[in-house]
């Protein structure tokens, strides 16, 4: 049998952990990584975080799943926490990102439905943007890696130039149901969006009648010094997807909502085996004691300026390699002058993991708990791998 047991849809590397510690990660012979990807930002409070750990291992012993057919006091109570922290109003619990993008878009579409607009269905996306690898989410972006060989897409999305305001009012026609976008984009080489362009997103909406639908999978949850993105921002959606860091590392999503937004979510909708199901929300409320305060928040802020100021004073020596830093809080990206994805393959032999992403960028993700020690050894490490590297012929 030449296939491999674990579908190869991976470009699985060599580091194989089997241990977490902090911000560490160890593998199967005791090699240990300094881990600034996170899990691609899910793992917010490093690896074995014990107030996380604990509240799991509590839940697991007490009632890990029931169904969505009985009530839900966890759900609730997680619910009424999430509500009182952002915007929304009332939220739908998933198992991952890309199904609280998908619930999102539903709520989106369903809106104009439940106000006697069928016809308005239609959501502008953005170039470079990374939605999820479901056939509503892939139908979204402009990603020829995402879409090759999987036509015919589901219509229902235009894709328009991220941060062209222009652009995207332009699309606006009879059909359009609101706009679907990433205030910062990760996979698509950690953009932030302009606040004009937000804004002029917002007032259109406002205009039109139309949703605003914003992704913060990646971009939320502390992960760049605010609870959520947008509050950097003063622009506020009608609907947002959250996930990764939500759960700090166990499986959980949400969609956020307003009031008007959620209009149409009306009983037989929508609907999860597992979403909502006690065991995430006991993870998902453990994560939200330690990040949901100010003082933590100033603390990421403070280390994403610290962090960002270190690589800025480290890159001049390695011109050569290096571009220039973009990014919020601890969501950073480094632009590379050379191809990004050799360079990260090669820092996991030096005992560094990164993420690389669109537009020849290395994405820096540690967990929000790093501390300057931390800091140091990643720009020290990052420094001198990079002074032995040598660029592969074909990218020079």
């Amino acid at each position: 049998m030449a296939i491999t047991p674990l579908m190869p849809v991976y470009p699985r590397s060599p580091v194989r952990p089997v241990r977490g510690e902090g911000v560490y990660l160890y593998g199967e012979q005791g090699e240990r990584y300094l881990d600034f990807a996170a899990g691609i930002a899910v793992n917010i409070l490093g690896h074995g975080h014990p107030h996380l750990t604990r509240a799991i291992q509590d839940q697991a012993a007490t009632l890990m799943h029931v169904s969505n057919l009985y009530g839900s006091p966890q759900g609730e109570a997680f619910a009424r926490r999430l509500c009182e922290l952002t915007f929304a109003d009332t939220v739908f619990f998933t198992n991952s990102g890309v199904e609280a993008v998908e619930c999102s878009i539903k709520t989106a579409r369903r809106y104009h439905f439940a106000k006697g607009r069928p016809e308005k269905h239609d959501l502008i996306t953005f170039s470079n943007a990374f939605h999820g690898r479901t056939m509503g989410t892939i139908s979204a972006t402009d990603q020829a890696k995402m879409i090759d060989g999987f036509a015919p897409l589901l219509p229902g999305f235009k894709v328009r130039e991220f941060n062209d305001l222009d652009a995207a009012l332009a699309a606006i026609d009879e059909n359009t149901a609101g706009f679907l976008l990433e205030p910062i984009q990760g996979e698509g080489g950690i953009r932030p969006a302009t606040h004009e362009f937000l804004a002029g997103l917002r007032a259109a909406c406002d205009e039109h009648d139309l949703m605003l639908v914003f992704d913060e999978v990646q971009c939320g949850v502390a992960r760049t010094g605010q609870l959520y993105a947008y509050q950097h921002y003063d622009v506020v959606p009608d609907i947002m997807a959250s996930a990764k860091g939500i759960g700090g590392g166990f499986p959980l999503g949400a969609c956020l909502a307003s009031e008007k937004a959620a209009a149409g979510m009306v009983i037989g909708t929508h609907g999860s085996t597992y979403g909502g199901n006690p065991l995430a929300m006991a993870a998902g409320q453990a994560v939200f004691d330690i990040v949901a305060d100010d003082e933590f928040l100033a603390e990421v802020k403070q280390k994403g300026e610290r962090l960002r100021s270190a690589l800025e004073q480290m890159m001049p020596n390695h011109d050569h390699l290096f571009d220039s830093v973009r990014g919020v809080g601890l969501m950073l990206g480094i632009k590379m002058k050379t191809d990004s994805r050799a360079f990260v393959n090669y820092l996991r032999t030096k005992g560094l993991l990164t993420v690389a992403a669109g537009d020849n960028v290395m994405r820096v993700l540690p967990p929000l708990t790093i501390e300057e020690e931390h800091i140091r050894e990643f720009v020290e490490t990052l420094s001198a791998a990079a002074g032995e590297y040598e660029v592969p012929a074909e990218a020079a």
